[in-house]
């Protein structure tokens, strides 16, 4: 199903549809700031591992991040963070990053006997923020390119992205033409700011 919603003020309807879609182990194709992310509700393992078989991967293998909708929940899923990396990740969202940070107690069952560290991201979006605080809690997420491969232009455009997914998700959500470049990640588990990869956001010194 493609799901056309408003850019700027998402329909309040069409959230709550696909909110129940996810509360039903569903999977949604979705705009963030950066590029089209594939994702679903952190407490369906059904749906987690229907992503990893789209994406060929193993769950244990999975390198997936956590989309919030602020910082407010972020001591739930995560170990104390220090000062000075609360005050840069304050700055930069929301925004084109994913910080990694330890992950807490609360991470989904599924990741918790190996996961030590979780991607978090607040992307700069209204359509996907939306669906995080209609769902009330976060969304875990995977960017739709392959890293390993050049990045194809119907990864961008929703009608495409549509017509390669519509029998393995259950819906698409076109919220216009999203980037091409993938998010600023910018690792926080080892103490300091460490960028392991320069996507669209920048963090001034580093």
């Amino acid at each position: 199903m493609l799901l056309k919603l408003d850019t700027e003020h998402p329909e309040e309807n069409k959230i709550r549809y696909i909110v129940e879609c996810l509360n039903d182990d569903g999977i949604i194709i979705y705009p963030t700031d950066t590029v089209y992310g594939i994702g679903c509700n952190i407490r369906s393992p059904k749906a987690i591992e229907r992503i990893c078989r789209i994406k060929g991967i193993r769950v244990e293998k999975a390198n997936f991040s956590f989309i919030f909708f602020d910082l407010s929940h972020l001591s739930d899923f995560t170990k104390q963070i220090d000062t000075p990396t609360y005050k840069i990740m304050r700055k930069a969202l929301p925004g084109p990053f994913t910080f990694i940070l330890h992950a807490g107690s609360e991470i989904p069952k599924i990741f918790r006997t190996r996961k030590k560290t979780i991607g978090i991201r607040v992307p700069d979006n209204a359509i996907c923020r939306s669906i995080i605080k209609e769902l009330g809690s976060p969304l875990m997420n995977s960017s739709l390119h392959n890293e390993e491969d050049e990045i194809s232009e119907y990864l961008n455009d929703p009608e495409m992205i549509h017509e390669k997914y519509h029998k393995l998700v259950d819906i698409v959500i076109d919220g216009g033409f999203g980037n091409l470049v993938a998010s600023t990640v910018v690792d926080c588990s080892s103490g300091g700011i460490n960028i392991i990869r320069q996507g669209l956001g920048i963090i001034e010194g580093y």
